[in-house]
């Protein structure tokens, strides 16, 4: 069997679509040619029919092949890091403690004039249960 029959996987679709932002983002593509490419990038069956897709555009560094990286041994695993997710984590931090400071301070407004002294703690209800979740999901992605 040639390798251009050889049925395409996801991964190998993928790479295609990545050289193909690359290439529209040179300007090499422009918007209607990269759409009409990456809808036939994942309607293709075979190599052959994703290495026509790139044939016109240059090599770039970037660009990868079209196969999946193997690791060298089963002993390396490949690690890959990803910080958008705890950036993400970090920003919803963020807003959590601004909403949570934002209602401890009309509470204890409310309270302080209100002349009725310290009123119930309703800011909790908004501060733990989302800070609890919050708490959880830091847990569950800190780094191994």
């Amino acid at each position: 069997m040639r390798p251009e029959d050889i049925r395409a996987s996801d991964v190998e679709r993928e790479l295609v679509q990545q050289r193909l932002h690359g290439a529209h983002a040179d300007g090499r593509l422009d918007l209607a040619e990269f759409d009409a490419r990456v809808v036939r990038t994942w309607q293709a069956k075979t190599r052959g029919e994703l290495a026509a897709l790139v044939a016109d555009l240059p090599e770039t560094p970037l660009a990868g092949p079209l196969t999946a990286p193997v690791p060298a041994s089963a002993a390396e695993p490949v690690v890959t890091t990803r910080s958008g997710g705890r950036t993400a984590l970090r920003v919803l931090t963020a807003i959590w403690l601004s909403v949570s400071a934002l209602n401890f301070a009309i509470w204890l407004l409310v309270s302080l004039l209100g002349g009725g002294g310290l009123v119930y703690p309703w800011f909790l209800w908004v501060a733990l249960p989302s800070g609890s979740v919050l708490g959880a999901v830091w847990l569950a992605t800190k780094p191994r």
